[in-house]
């Protein structure tokens, strides 16, 4: 049975592949695309880009598997953690109008039973503040929806210990994200799905991105569903009772819940290089690994893992995981190539692919 599906998986993939290719270095990618497709099932959209101009462009894979609609590379996906970097960005153009500083008390804008955190330490992972989601999924009526207030007003009820104290260790923390987009709406007086739309997503040219609803994603004709394997099947990963939180928690922000398309990123991707949204000098701070107490260095800016030995020097990335979606963008600051991932079938093959590509257009440079 394993063979028959794999063999149906390439057919519908084979009939509707098709890519954007150009230059002999996107038709290498589109043959390491294609031969990881058909070994590991792998259903996603793959953009490639040097000096922001696409190499490879292409979508392998299905929609809506139960369904049989084949994916488009127009296709929406959620982005999940990805999200982090456009929270970031909203904190760093506040601190630019001189509304906050990186340094100040998180407690000056938003009530936590925690003292000693700062702004700074949101943004780059090293708080100590304890999970929200274990929080709510303790005590949250999950009949209800909640949003930044109710998981805040329950770190005030439950008041959990902090994992370590602030700015000794880093560890990644979904609560600091919160936090961070409702210290945004604070300072700025407007609600931070609105402010995204408005100061980001509009200013950038990013149409189809967005913080959308679950009645919204329903309603994209071009949402590419995430699915989970189940036997010899791919099955929509909002069918299982692990997926409830993004229901019940489905008012939340700041952490993720953006979904946009892999060419949308691209424009984002290319807006850092200039200064529509902030300064140069402002966003080299994101790009800047957090020093700890101790004097050692994390591997995390605001918003972004900072990796400085990759090939042809600095690259910074994200990932993103959501029910059945992996999501990941890499950028290569110099030489300029940026890599964008959107898979909904919940593969392991994302660092395969994205390996791959680095060394097609770095590793083999001559």
């Amino acid at each position: 049975m394993k063979k028959l599906f794999s063999i149906f998986f390439l057919l519908t993939v084979g009939v509707q592949s098709i890519a954007q290719v150009n230059g002999e270095q996107g038709k290498a990618i589109e043959t390491l695309f294609s031969k990881t497709v058909e070994e590991t099932q792998f259903s996603g959209v793959l953009l490639v880009a040097v000096d922001g101009k696409p190499v490879y462009l292409g979508a392998k894979g299905m929609r809506d598997f139960g369904k049989n609609i084949p994916l488009q590379s127009t296709d929406i996906f959620e982005l999940a953690s990805v999200s982090k970097q456009f929270t970031a960005m909203v904190i760093m153009m506040q601190k630019e109008q001189g509304k906050l500083n990186y340094d100040d008390a998180v407690e000056k804008y938003v009530n936590i039973p925690y003292k000693g955190i700062t702004i700074r330490h949101l943004l780059n992972h090293t708080s100590g503040l304890p999970d929200y989601q274990d929080i709510m999924d303790k005590y949250w009526d999950k009949s209800k929806v909640a949003g930044n207030e109710d998981c805040i007003a329950y770190l005030n009820k439950y008041a959990p210990p902090v994992l370590f104290a602030p700015g000794t260790k880093y560890t990644y923390s979904n609560t600091g994200y919160l936090l961070l987009a409702s210290i945004a709406e604070k300072v700025s007086g407007q609600e931070f799905i609105s402010f995204c739309r408005e100061k980001i997503f509009t200013r950038v040219g990013m149409k189809h991105t967005n913080i959308r609803t679950n009645t919204e994603k329903a309603a994209t004709l071009n949402f590419a569903l995430g699915h989970l394997k189940v036997e010899d099947r791919y099955v929509r990963a909002d069918s299982f009772p692990s997926s409830d939180y993004t229901i019940w928690l489905g008012n939340r922000k700041g952490p993720g819940r953006i979904s946009s398309t892999a060419s949308d990123l691209l424009l984002w991707d290319q807006a850092l290089y200039g200064n529509s949204l902030v300064q140069q000098s402002t966003l080299e701070q994101a790009f800047t690994p957090a020093v700890l107490l101790d004097g050692s260095i994390s591997s995390y800016g605001f918003g972004w893992v900072i990796r400085t030995d990759a090939p042809g020097g600095k690259m910074v990335s994200h990932t993103g995981d959501n029910p059945g979606y992996h999501t990941q963008i890499r950028r290569y600051l110099k030489p300029r190539i940026t890599m964008i991932l959107l898979n909904n079938n919940n593969s392991d093959a994302m660092d395969r692919i994205l390996n791959g590509v680095e060394e097609i257009l770095l590793l083999n440079k001559k």
